[in-house]
């Protein structure tokens, strides 16, 4: 059961609390939007893969008291007073992630993932610095060295690929990178490789040039957690994350590192990058912590994987090129240029129809992919048997004259119907 089936029991009148009555009473206008945002998610396929439905509890947090707190600082070392029971908070949600990753120490204060990079930059990094990370168009993240982000600005990154055959990371060039270019820092990590990285490689490339090894888990991480996928956390020195995707948590951060760095990362976090915390959002980040540590998430995570590959040799089966044959992951990309179109368009018909994704970099030629994942349509409770069929929309969206467009849109809605995000 998914674990937003527990809507009802919560006393949720609406997918935005209990004080929906009231908000409609003081804003119409932010009431409708809200209205209108909680039925596109029900009316449809999300399959962002950086999407996910948060339980009611996480949505209770962040719809708390703690979002009238200034908590700049850490506990028991703020600049406000005031502060004990958004030190509590602060104090579960850093015991519960460390105890979930094995790490050290956890700071919770970062705003988003790329939050969390710059102050694993700044703790580790001075501007000027060589980066090795990997390239944007192989799937590297802005914060890996794009030239309209402060990576791509203030480092000289050094971007790594991947095999032109197989798709996968190409270690032996990593290795010979790091050799010729001696990087202050190496990163490991991607918005769209749907394999797991072999962080004990890239540990022993980065120990053989005296490089600090960053892990950027934003997506991985809630799979992690789940023990659905490698932990970077014993090979990193820093481990970057966000809290949402496959973690179910709040839009957020977090930083995993040893003790030896815990004060250079918060000193990074704040004062350094960010000013006051957000406290409602770390409550939430403590109750998906709690959350992630259960059983049930364990279940949860390994059937995210088990949707994901059936869904990846599904699009195969139905002429999708799925780059590097399938996934390990919540994440597929794929060439839907085998039925004709290119990734821009096949995001727009598919959209049409009711099914949510997005576009990425194909590592070699010059059109784009689909980016999708698993996350979403797991925690709704859809299995391995719904895959094939979603599949099978995926095709007739894309070939649909435009007089049985409205025919999938019905079908889509139908299913995702089937399968509510909240329930009552």
């Amino acid at each position: 059961m998914p674990v937003t089936a527990a809507a009802a029991d919560a006393g949720t009148t609406t997918a935005y609390g209990p004080d929906a009555a009231a908000l409609r009473r003081q804003d119409p206008r932010i009431a409708d939007v809200l209205d209108g945002e909680a039925r596109r998610q029900g009316d449809g396929l999300q399959l962002i893969a950086a999407e996910n439905f948060v339980s009611p509890a996480v949505l209770a947090a962040l719809g708390s008291p703690l979002a009238n707190k200034y908590a700049e600082g850490y506990p028991g070392a703020r600049y406000h007073g005031g502060c004990e029971f958004v030190d509590a908070a602060e104090r579960i949600a850093i015991e519960r992630a460390t105890a979930l990753f094995g790490a050290d120490h956890a700071n919770v204060q970062a705003h988003s993932g790329s939050s969390a990079v710059l102050a694993a930059y700044a703790a580790l990094l001075r501007p000027g610095d060589t980066v090795l990370a990997m390239g944007l168009q192989y799937g590297g993240h802005l914060t890996h060295g794009s030239p309209v982000n402060f990576s791509g600005r203030w480092f000289d990154f050094i971007p790594y690929g991947v095999d032109a055959e197989s798709g996968l990371i190409d270690y032996e060039q990593v290795r010979v990178l790091a050799h010729e270019h001696r990087p202050k820092a190496i990163v490991c990590g991607s918005i769209s490789y749907p394999r797991h990285i072999d962080y004990a490689e890239f540990r022993e490339i980065a120990d053989e040039v005296g490089a600090c090894l960053i892990a950027d888990a934003a997506h991985p991480i809630g799979l992690v957690a789940g023990g659905a996928a490698p932990n970077p956390v014993p090979y990193a020195d820093v481990v970057c994350a966000t809290t949402h995707k496959v973690l179910r948590g709040p839009r957020g951060g977090m930083i995993l590192c040893g003790a030896e760095l815990a004060e250079r990362v918060d000193r990074a976090v704040f004062p350094f990058t960010q000013g006051g915390a957000q406290m409602h959002t770390i409550a939430a980040k403590a109750v998906a912590f709690g959350e992630a540590a259960t059983e049930e998430f364990r279940g949860y995570a390994q059937r995210v994987v088990a949707n994901a590959r059936a869904l990846a040799n599904a699009l195969a089966a139905e002429g999708f090129a799925v780059t590097t044959g399938g996934t390990d992951t919540h994440l597929i990309t794929a060439d839907p240029a085998p039925l004709g179109v290119d990734g821009r368009a096949a995001k727009a018909r598919l959209a049409a129809a009711g099914i949510v994704l997005d576009t990425c970099a194909l590592p070699y030629g010059d059109g784009r992919g689909i980016r999708l994942g698993t996350a979403a349509a797991t925690t709704q409770g859809m299995g391995v048997r719904e895959m094939p069929g979603i599949a099978a929309l995926f095709t007739a969206a894309l070939r649909a004259r435009p007089d049985k467009a409205a025919a999938v849109r019905a079908e889509v809605r139908e299913l995702a119907e089937r399968f509510p995000p909240y329930r009552g």
